[in-house]
């Protein structure tokens, strides 16, 4: 038996069917394959000091072409945590790519070092491309406004361990949904479970785009669209903020004027449910106001430390790994 109950063969059907894959958008894993990642990481998250040895000898490689805070921490903890080591760069301008090196190229580099590789990129596709050139896992940790695949498995941890499941929620998405890649990978993976209702909250210039609108189209998925965040808010389980991100704006003058659209408040959440999840992605910008940290209901920051914990269960499911 493993340190949380399970049988050790538990653990060993996950290797067995997740090592040596990479992961590019949701889909790529089955929600079976993606239950037992869930189980991982809980039992990670009761015995964390049985896990600080599994990935002795390996080596993660972190190659970051766009900034990022919470993501690379959570996947460089994670596997310094497990006792591998952790190699790359946080910005492309310290690699061979300021010298017009191309992604296959720098991959196939990477490989000669690494044993697993996590990237993010700003352009849709380039993490696709890495993982085709690649022998070494590689996971996709943001690509443009495509998806973010781990910061979904880290958002139906969330779910999972403070509602106990993760069907029958009707949840709230609010702010970017145009370009917000973690609303994209989350709706697509939540397509696969029962009983979900999308409440799908943004100005007219934000909504979904068509790639994510065929998807819930094509599932006759439960989804209504709104502009008034207050209006549904007592029918929310789950509130979902996002922000306006400025970097996927090429005007300005577009950005200011959508930037502050929703403002999440004390005064808002009062119509809201006792028992609401507020998450958030992270970072926040001024759509959650600081007011909200002290509310029993926020969530955005044990969702950040669960990130940690799910990429863990990743990286040994990935590399064939157990304690």
């Amino acid at each position: 038996m493993v340190g949380d109950g399970r049988p050790s063969w538990a653990i060993r059907r996950i290797e067995l069917s997740l090592k040596g894959k990479s992961l590019i958008e949701p889909l790529n894993f089955t929600v079976a394959e993606m239950d037992e990642l869930f189980q991982v990481a809980e039992g990670i998250i009761a015995a964390p000091r049985e896990y600080i040895e599994v990935c002795k000898g390996y080596l993660l490689a972190t190659l970051f072409y766009e900034p990022s805070t919470r993501t690379r921490f959570s996947f460089e903890a994670a596997m310094l945590r497990l006792g591998g080591q952790v190699i790359g760069f946080s910005e492309p301008g310290s690699s061979s790519v300021s010298k017009g090196e191309s992604i296959a190229d720098t991959i196939r580099t990477i490989e000669c070092y690494a044993d697993i590789a996590a990237m993010r990129h700003p352009k849709e596709g380039a993490v696709t491309v890495a993982a085709n050139s690649a022998s070494i896992p590689v996971i996709n940790a943001g690509d443009g406004g495509h998806h973010h695949p781990t910061q979904t498995l880290t958002d139906l941890l969330t779910i999972k361990l403070k509602k106990g499941s993760i069907n029958n929620i009707t949840i709230g998405l609010c702010g970017d949904l145009k370009f917000g890649r973690t609303v994209h990978s989350l709706i697509t993976a939540l397509l696969r479970y029962q009983g979900i209702r999308f409440v799908l909250i943004s100005p007219e210039e934000l909504r979904l785009p068509g790639f994510v609108r065929e998807e819930l189209k094509s599932k006759a998925a439960d989804s209504i669209e709104t502009q008034n965040l207050t209006e549904v808010m007592p029918n929310l389980d789950i509130l979902y903020m996002t922000r306006v991100q400025k970097e996927r704006f090429f005007n300005e003058e577009d950005y200011v004027k959508l930037k502050d659209r929703y403002i999440l408040d004390g005064a808002k959440l009062a119509t809201a449910k006792p028992d609401l999840m507020i998450m958030h992605p992270l970072p926040r910008d001024n759509e959650i106001s600081v007011e909200v940290d002290r509310d029993p209901r926020a969530m955005y920051f044990p969702q950040a430390k669960n990130g940690m914990y799910i990429r863990m269960a990743l990286i040994m499911a990935l590399l064939g790994v157990s304690k």
